[in-house]
Parts: structure tokens; C-alpha cells; sequence
């Protein structure tokens, strides 16, 4: 696997691409906020207490099914890299690491993931447990930057667990899936995480624990906001808001301005008008289907191989490889 080196020009010129998307998020109709921008370190401990929750059903179906088949997937993949997109603790990613180093095939673990502090922690834990294996951590925006992997690493299993790929719009999620098939060959393989159409009740319930968790994460958007760009909002100015869109199979996830009120973007020189009621929209989880699921990895060249689910039938976990042929345009 290459590395990157990272240099002042580089670090300059992403700030400034992040700038921009930034802006164009926050002076969008609808305006947004990436799920991304989430994810500092607080917001990494939020989240691992968001799967804490009683309401939030999604982490302990995935963990079920990963230790259930997490044998199985081993022998069916015999990865001698390991990928995580989007690591952050690792905890479901362990069962596969203990399946693999018992088949005998692993030799390095990648843990990807955009915020530095989250991947340390991983990285000092998994370093006491696992000393035998090469553990190389990226701190990367995973749908924008290349994952550096060569033949050597072969054969490579990507995952992306945590229902994540529901969290990008349509044609984000069909270009994430067409540009993580390019950089894969014959023989490597993806294990993708999706969330399943079920009862409206049970699906917005997850996303609006009791506790306030999912808020405290949604609102810390905010923070991050304000620290990287120099921006003013005010926590109390919104409130958290929940829905489930039924004609798109998603939940939104928005924060609801309380007030008319403008926000300071000091360091884009900009100012952001809000009107009292207006949504400023965090995040997004499509629901899927077995065949959905399959229509899109065969859009971006890859193929099902095999589809799990937990014993409630509430979510999925699919194994998929490069399919054969020339690849998809």
C-alpha cells in the first residue's frame, strides 16, 4: 500500500476545496451539512454513544451478523489487506480481524477515517491486541482521495459498515461505489452495511433517541462549523428534526431554525441568512432492498455475491466482488 506524503501546498489546497464545498452546502436550496463535518472528535464520541441507544438498533444487528458470518467471510475472501472506510473504533471490525488472522491470510489493517483523534484511539488499542499484523491508519476523506492500494496488497476486502453508503444521495453513493470498483481487482471484494425498509415508527425512533444523543450529534455540526470556519452559529438558535420520506426510503435528518437569524462565515468573508422554520439538513439515511442493493453494485461493475441479514430481518450486510467483463463508463 502507498502512502501519501502530505506537504503545506497539499494541506493548503485541500482547506480550500473543503472551503468551497463548504459554502456551496451552506448557500445551497436546501441548504446542508455534510455527515462528514460530524465527525471531529466529539463528534465521534456522539456517535459511538448514538449506537449505545436503546432506539438504536442498527449497530447491534450489524455486530449479530458480522459475528455470525464473520468465519464465513473469511474463508470466502482470504484478505490479505484489510480496509476499513470509515473506521472510526473498529468494534465490529475486530470480529473480522479475529476471523482473518485465524484464517491465516491477514497481514495489514488500514482503518480510513476523517477524523485523526478517532483513529488514534483505534490505532493504540488494536497495537496492544493484534502486534503480529501491520496496521497502517489514514486520516482521509475516503470518497475523494485515493485509497493507494497496489498489487501487493492483494487480495483486498474493503468494508464499509455503520449503514454509511445510506448517508450519501443517489448519485453520490453510485460514484463512491464506481470509484471504490476502479481501484479494486479480481479478487478483492467489498463488504457493504445497508439499513432495510421496515415500519416508519421503528426507523425514525433511531434516529430521535430519547436521550438527545443524535441531537447533541447533529448540533455538533455546528461546532465544527464554527471552528473551521470561523462561523457563529448559535446551538440553541435550532432544534433537532427527525423524518421519514417515504417516496425516497429515507430518514432526514435537519436541524430547524427556532428564529429568523443571519450567521457569520468569518473565514469565507460571507454572511448566511436563516428563516425561522427553515431546515439546515445534516444528513440523510436511505432505507434498501435486497434487489436495490444488488442494482446498484451491478451499476458500478460489481457483483452480490452473498447477502446476510440479522435474525429480525431489520438489516444486511452483502459481500460483492468485481464482476467480469470490461468496466462500467
Amino acid at each position: 500500500m502507498t502512502l501519501p506524503a502530505s506537504s503545506t501546498a497539499a494541506l493548503d489546497t485541500a482547506v480550500a476545496t473543503e472551503h468551497r464545498e463548504m459554502l456551496r452546502a451552506l448557500t445551497g436550496d436546501p441548504k446542508r451539512l455534510a455527515t462528514k463535518w460530524l465527525y471531529d472528535a466529539r463528534g465521534s464520541e456522539l456517535y459511538t454513544a448514538i449506537a449505545q441507544q436503546p432506539e438504536y438498533y442498527l449497530d447491534e444487528a450489524e455486530w449479530e451478523i458480522v459475528a455470525r458470518h464473520g468465519a464465513d467471510i473469511a474463508a470466502r475472501t482470504r484478505a490479505r489487506t484489510l480496509v476499513d472506510l470509515g473506521a472510526g473504533s473498529g468494534r465490529k471490525t475486530r470480529l473480522l480481524l479475529d476471523t482473518l488472522c485465524a484464517e491465516g491470510c491477514l497481514e495489514q489493517y488500514v482503518p480510513v477515517d476523517i477524523s485523526d483523534a478517532a483513529l488514534r484511539g483505534t490505532e493504540r488499542a488494536l497495537r496492544a491486541d493484534y502486534a503480529r499484523l501491520a496496521i497502517h491508519p489514514r486520516v482521509a476523506d475516503f470518497t475523494t482521495t485515493p485509497l493507494g492500494l497496489t498489487p501487493g496488497d492483494a487480495p483486498v476486502l474493503l468494508t464499509l459498515f455503520g449503514a454509511t453508503y445510506g448517508n450519501f444521495r443517489p448519485d453520490e453513493g453510485r460514484g463512491l461505489l464506481a470509484t471504490l470498483r476502479a481501484q479494486l481487482r479480481p479478487g478483492d471484494g467489498l463488504l457493504l452495511g445497508t439499513d432495510l425498509v421496515k415500519d416508519e415508527a421503528v426507523l425514525t425512533a433511531a434516529y430521535d433517541d430519547r436521550a438527545g444523543v443524535t441531537a447533541a450529534f447533529a448540533k455538533n455540526g455546528l461546532t465544527v462549523l464554527n471552528r473551521k470556519l470561523g462561523a457563529n452559529f448559535r446551538l440553541g438558535d435550532f432544534d433537532h428534526d427527525v423524518t421519514w420520506n417515504p417516496r425516497r426510503r429515507r430518514i432526514e435528518n435537519a436541524l430547524r431554525a427556532r428564529r429568523s437569524h443571519t450567521v457569520t462565515l468569518a473565514a469565507l468573508g460571507r454572511v448566511v441568512s436563516f428563516a425561522a422554520g427553515e431546515r439546515l439538513y445534516v444528513g440523510i439515511s436511505t432505507k434498501f432492498s435486497q434487489e436495490g442493493v444488488r442494482s446498484e453494485l451491478e451499476a458500478a461493475g460489481l457483483r452480490l455475491d452473498r447477502w446476510w441479514t440479522d435474525s429480525a430481518d431489520r438489516y444486511a450486510v452483502s459481500l460483492a466482488s468485481v464482476a467480469e467483463g470490461p468496466e462500467p463508463p
